[in-house]
């Protein structure tokens, strides 16, 4: 039987974008005081689930949240451009309320799974592939029973989570808005039946506990 790897997808901490609800994307905006506070507190938790390595995007705002648990580790993070948020093209910087006025029609598509490319940018499968990719270099050296912590952005977490579990494209709205410095856990699964990868929590604030069940 193969012992379980994991990857935990952290999001970032709260910015002052994410607060005023303007489409970030790959602009590149810090933490505010409350995403720091959050990336640290978070960061006391997800000391538990033994990270072995420590993976972020690029972005400040991903970067910062990466640093609150690597120094409580004692852990370096590593940064890649391909972990990075989805580019929203001419959406970055705008409000909800400005983007329903102007590209409602747009918008609605693309929040319900569309693989349309937001103000011009990538797709869905397109973001959620750069992830992986990333993703699956690091963990062919990430040995059994070790822990692979990927801090990243909403949107690309939720793509790359949907594929790793090999969900239908357009089936990926399923999978809810992740709140900020939520995380979520795939194990790999020991069947030789199924997608690889089992998902654990989603959009958790606490640890996972062992589950008990006939289907285990």
């Amino acid at each position: 039987m193969t012992l379980s790897r994991k990857v935990v997808f952290w999001r970032h901490g709260r910015t002052e974008w994410n607060a005023q609800r303007r489409f970030q994307g790959q602009t590149d905006i810090p933490l505010d005081e409350v995403g720091l506070e959050q990336a640290s507190d978070a960061a006391r938790l997800l000391v538990g689930v033994r990270p072995t390595r420590i993976i972020s995007s690029d972005l400040s705002r991903a970067a910062s949240t990466a640093s609150a648990l690597a120094e409580l580790v004692n852990l370096d993070v590593r940064t890649f451009a391909g972990l990075r948020e989805t580019n929203a093209g001419t959406w970055e910087g705008q409000t909800r309320e400005a983007l329903i006025a102007n590209h409602g029609d747009e918008l609605a598509a693309w929040a319900a799974g569309s693989n349309l490319r937001p103000g011009g940018g990538e797709t869905r499968t397109e973001v959620a592939q750069r992830v992986i990719n990333v993703i699956n270099d690091e963990l062919t050296t990430i040995s059994e029973r070790e822990t692979l912590v990927v801090v990243t952005h909403g949107g690309s977490a939720r793509a790359a989570i949907a594929m790793m579990m090999e969900l239908p494209p357009e089936h990926w709205a399923a999978l809810g808005v992740l709140s900020n410095c939520a995380w979520s856990v795939l194990s790999e699964k020991d069947s030789q039946f199924g997608p690889a990868w089992r998902l654990q929590e989603y959009n958790a604030k606490s640890l996972p506990v062992p589950a008990l069940g006939d289907d285990r």
